[in-house]
């Protein structure tokens, strides 16, 4: 007793605390020496926001001072961790250098992937070609991916390596060599300015044009094609004979998801299924994507994993989860081959791989420094991605997952509890998580389905709750054991099987979507907004500790910043449509031309589209006007012949804008103080929004944002309409 008085003695009672300063830099230096392991994390966000650097630049920049400035920055890292200096050096270096790495690696792979674009034909042209494969159907009709051999009016070196082509009546077979008499078009540019770029998207898929076909599919007589095109085809063609049977056996409108959710076509899905599997957010099941190849890949660790343990002989001898984690590398590259290799199945196969390489290993499967080596090693490959949104969406929401697995508690079992309550409490335990995980993954995807598709499904969770365990244990491994049987004739009971959980699906998602209320629609923020939300995400799901709930506010970025003013008109590229805000509604002047791009600017800009009235508007074959300025803002003349100088004048008596798709020579005197687009500025600007200020009208057009960039090609306005409704979607 007397010992430990003196001891205690030692620290006078009267000593002085610690100040708040001194305690709280110290509350922050432990949490940054929490990090040790984990700043490599930000490797991969490095290199993916120098390879956004590059997408996001308006002229394109020569190869060699981003390789120089890689080389640099790599070399300076690596000497630094040669001779010994601390991590206060080394990290800060290695980030650099891994930024300048992602804007050289964009850079290259741009270079690499580059090919023909074909440039729009004012007449149509006849196209000769191999059919790669059949694409999703448009508004217009079905689609295809075409090997162009022969473009009627193009040199070889000018013709593109693959077109998107719209036929009409069934499509044809991969395999088949085809003849198109077709408009000919470059891919289309956004559909306003700062919206998604279907041209980029294009141009990284090596599609160089689309080809609208303006009568039958005719077939043609050509030399034999290069064996990897033959290869392609056959394993197109034996997917899509897949696809049909899989049709066949449960009906066109089952079969049609069945066989999406398989071999990626979506030839066969109703257009009221798709919008209610949109509007109830369960769109995602449809495309092949990481959901699908967890599940694929997951089941066959599983099964094989079990098999293996059931069998004392073999289990005594090999590693059951190491047989079974090659045999879930087996079944994710099959699915992978089987779907068609989608950029968002490929993300996710190689994602997979990873986990799986970590089981052999021997290391963990699931961590983040797993996940930080599937990116890293995505956006090598594919830099592009960075700008995706299922890269975004994907990566976001399995951060987040894995953060939450991190931060989970352990579960404690206890012993001798009677089977009644044990099943109670499991299943408390698995509702528990199951809402965990969907709320988690759900707003870790937010911000990005926001900004990119301005709608928010309300039921979502409901409705993914209620869906998951359905596509979980019975959908997708029924199919995949129908999908591997079907080939010999045998894929029936489970196909039907399959069938029954898709149509289950398909109740659960349009009742969701009929609810009141079921979609709300959200105007996209800024564009800088969206890079601040995701490093909020990441911040939240990288950082170990509480100063990681700093990064919240920087996520919530794209819901609370505020919005700028909506434009009063919107001009569609080549100016063949328009529409005008009105107290919330986005007024199209042609209803029924180019709705897509009309959509998708109304829905950017937080609208709802509506037809133009007819009461208040004179509308001739090639034109439409409004009757008084109440009615609208803007004349619309469509024709590709220009108006005569009477047509033009009443246009510009009608209306304060005046939009004219042909090249205007003359403008009347009585179209003077009046603003006046024609052909000349869709060449250059394509797409156009406009706000109407004390001084006039201000312009912002699509190509200004766009920049000069490999796959900013603007098309003729002249050329007639290519089947622009969906391309990319």
């Amino acid at each position: 007793m007397g010992e430990g008085s003196k001891r205690a003695a030692l620290i006078p009672p009267d000593a002085a605390k610690p100040s708040l300063s001194v305690r709280v830099r110290g509350w922050v230096w432990s949490e940054v020496l929490a990090q040790s392991m984990r700043w490599r994390l930000w490797a991969p966000v490095a290199f993916g926001g120098g390879a956004a650097i590059y997408f996001a630049l308006r002229s394109e920049p020569p190869m060699w001072p981003l390789a120089l400035a890689a080389i640099v920055a790599t070399a300076l890292w690596v000497g630094a961790r040669v001779v010994g200096r601390g991590r206060a050096v080394t990290l800060p270096l290695m980030l650099v250098a891994c930024l300048f790495l992602g804007l050289a690696g964009a850079k290259v792979r741009t270079e690499r992937v580059a090919a023909p674009i074909a440039a729009a034909m004012a007449e149509p042209t006849v196209v000769e070609g191999w059919v790669v494969d059949v694409d999703s159907p448009g508004d217009r009709g079905h689609r295809i991916v075409l090997a162009p051999v022969r473009i009627r009016g193009l040199e070889p070196e000018a013709t593109p390596i693959r077109l998107r082509a719209t036929v009409r009546g069934e499509p044809p077979r991969p395999g088949e060599a085809i003849r198109l008499f077709a408009i000919l078009n470059p891919p289309p540019p956004p559909a306003s300015p700062g919206a998604y770029d279907f041209g980029r998207n294009a141009y990284f898929q090596g599609l160089g044009g689309t080809a609208f076909a303006l009568g039958e599919t005719r077939s043609a007589y050509l030399a034999p094609p290069p064996w990897r095109l033959h290869l392609a085809m056959a394993l197109n063609g034996a997917r899509f004979a897949l696809a049909q049977r899989i049709v066949d056996r449960l009906g066109e409108r089952t079969g049609g998801v069945a066989a999406a959710m398989t071999t990626g076509h979506e030839t066969w899905i109703a257009k009221d299924d798709l919008e209610a599997m949109r509007d109830s957010g369960l769109a995602h099941i449809l495309s092949i994507s990481g959901l699908h190849m967890a599940i694929v890949g997951g089941f066959a660790f599983f099964l094989v994993r079990l098999l293996v343990a059931a069998w004392p002989w073999l289990a005594l001898r090999v590693s059951g989860k190491k047989v079974a984690a090659i045999v879930g590398l087996v079944a994710v590259w099959s699915y992978l081959v089987l779907s068609g290799a989608p950029a968002p199945a490929e993300r996710a196969a190689i994602t997979a791989s990873i986990a799986f390489a970590s089981i052999l290993l021997d290391r963990p499967a699931v961590t983040m420094h797993a996940l930080a080596v599937a990116a890293m090693v995505v956006l090598i490959l594919q830099p592009e991605a960075i700008v995706t949104p299922g890269f975004q969406m994907s990566f976001a929401a399995t951060a987040a997952l894995v953060a939450l697995s991190e931060a989970w508690p352990p579960r404690t079992r206890e012993l001798s509890v009677p089977w009644p309550i044990a099943a109670v409490q499991s299943a408390g335990h698995w509702v528990t998580v199951a809402v965990t995980a969907s709320l988690v993954a759900g707003a870790a995807t937010g911000p990005f389905a926001i900004q990119h598709f301005n709608r928010a499904a309300m039921y979502g969770l409901v409705a993914n709750l209620t869906t998951s365990p359905i596509a979980d244990f019975l959908m997708m491994p029924a199919l995949a054991f129908g999908a591997l049987l079907e080939p010999l004739g045998l894929g029936g009971p489970f196909l039907w099987v399959a069938g029954k959980g898709v149509d289950l699906m398909l109740v659960i998602g349009h009742w969701t979507a009929g609810l009141p209320g079921a979609v709300k629609t959200i105007a996209s923020a800024p564009d800088y907004v969206l890079p601040i939300a995701f490093l909020g995400v990441l911040f939240v799901c990288l950082w170990q500790g509480r100063l990681r709930w700093l990064g919240l506010p920087l996520a919530c970025a794209v819901l609370i910043w505020p919005r700028a003013p909506t434009p009063d008109v919107w001009i569609g590229d080549g100016g063949t449509n328009a529409a005008f805000s009105v107290a919330g509604d986005a007024v199209v002047v042609r209803p029924r031309v180019r709705e897509f791009a009309a959509d998708l600017w109304s829905r950017r800009r937080g609208l709802k589209l509506e037809p133009r009235p007819e009461a208040g508007w004179v509308c001739a074959r090639s034109s439409c006007a409004p009757m008084s300025s109440a009615s609208g803002p803007v004349a619309l003349w469509w024709g590709k012949r220009a108006p005569d100088a009477e047509a033009l004048a009443a246009l510009c008596q009608s209306a304060p804008l005046v939009s004219v798709r042909a090249v205007v020579e003359a403008l009347p005197a009585v179209c003077n103080g009046k603003l006046v687009l024609d052909g000349v500025d869709y060449a250059r600007g394509g797409s156009v929004e406009l706000w109407r200020t004390d001084q006039g009208w201000r312009a912002v057009w699509a190509a200004d944002v766009r920049g000069d960039r490999p796959w900013s090609r603007v098309g003729d306005p002249d050329a007639a309409d290519a089947d622009v409704n969906d391309t990319g979607g």
